[in-house]
């Protein structure tokens, strides 16, 4: 890691000679000179350090599509920036480098980050790429300073959180892309290192904060099943049948060597979703409508998608150009 000055950690305790780290619910008892699971939070004098304060380890210009959010501030452009670690260790990370420390690091300002954005046109800020809460101290500060900029702030999250870290950190977040990977504590416990309660508390308690939209990796042979797919699609519609839902098509990448997501099961889980979501989006595959947003009502397409390229002629503000009806948009 580069050798910036270090910060001290929020949401900890010293326990013995140890300290407890209260930020996800993993809850580590870190030892002195370790680190708890997320690699990125150590004990140092009897001090938890967030080693990763103000170092960025990747940051670029996206579509905000690319998060993907679709149902917020569509057509625009948001400065993307991430960090390392992770509490999670998915076999099928796709950003496996990141996660792992396997990349450079740099000091960057928070307001050289507020510049950057402002002067290429960007709304806002998104912390992704890697896990941005256990970032928390350097988000929670970036996000202040972004949202008296007059610019919103984006999180691209596992959910895996306590509640009061979270709660401290709502208030400055405009919309959240969640991952739920699955509705099985096993596929968790098994693929990820983690456990599905909190995610399901964090997406709850979320929903009725900001705007959310939830992803789902559909990995082949792990969560792809019809069974599977109907589990995630009904917590959804049970807090909101309007939270739109995106299904990903999963690539073999680091530890997993299963073959691509089939075209055939992308098109049946978006069909099942549909039944009960009004939303449902299929990424990283091209499928004949299921990029583009129709109006629940009459039907019309109020946002066409190709890729990243947005059409929002359909739409009229947060309302269907066609009949009128409200839509789930922050425009």
């Amino acid at each position: 890691m580069c050798a910036a000055e270090q910060r001290t950690a929020s949401w900890w305790a010293p326990e013995g000679d140890a300290v407890r780290c209260g930020l996800c619910p993993h809850r580590c008892l870190i030892g002195e000179g370790t680190r708890g699971i997320c690699r990125v939070r150590e004990n140092r004098n009897g001090t938890l350090l967030a080693l990763t304060y103000g170092k960025v380890a990747a940051v670029q210009v996206d579509p905000i599509e690319k998060k993907p959010l679709y149902h917020f501030r569509p057509g625009t452009h948001i400065l993307s920036i991430g960090s390392i670690g992770c509490n999670f260790h998915c076999g099928f990370c796709q950003n496996h480098l990141l996660v792992e420390g396997g990349a450079p690091l740099v000091p960057v300002p928070i307001p050289q980050l507020v510049r950057a954005a402002r002067e290429g046109g960007s709304v806002g800020v998104a912390y992704t790429y890697n896990e941005p809460l256990i970032w928390f101290e350097f988000v929670l500060d970036c996000a202040r300073e972004f949202r008296k900029a007059g610019m919103v702030n984006v999180l691209v999250t596992n959910g895996f959180i306590s509640p009061e870290p979270l709660r401290e950190l709502l208030p400055v977040i405009d919309a959240m892309n969640i991952d739920l990977k699955s509705m099985s504590p096993e596929f968790y416990r098994k693929n990820c290192g983690g456990m599905l309660p909190p995610v399901l508390e964090t997406i709850r308690e979320s929903a009725a904060a900001t705007h959310v939209e939830v992803t789902s990796l559909l990995v082949t042979g792990e969560n792809d099943s019809d069974e599977a797919v109907r589990a995630v699609v009904d917590f959804v519609a049970g807090i909101d049948p309007e939270i739109p839902l995106h299904l990903s098509r999963y690539f073999p990448q680091h530890r997993y060597s299963a073959p691509p997501t089939s075209p055939e099961r992308l098109a049946a889980a978006w069909r099942i979703a549909r039944k009960k979501l009004p939303y449902v989006y299929v990424g990283n595959f091209s499928l004949e409508g299921a990029e583009d947003t129709r109006c629940p009502r009459c039907g019309g397409v109020a946002v066409r998608r190709r890729g990243t390229r947005t059409n929002l002629s359909g739409l009229s503000g947060d309302r269907c150009a066609s009949c009128g009806r409200t839509l789930r948009f922050v425009v």
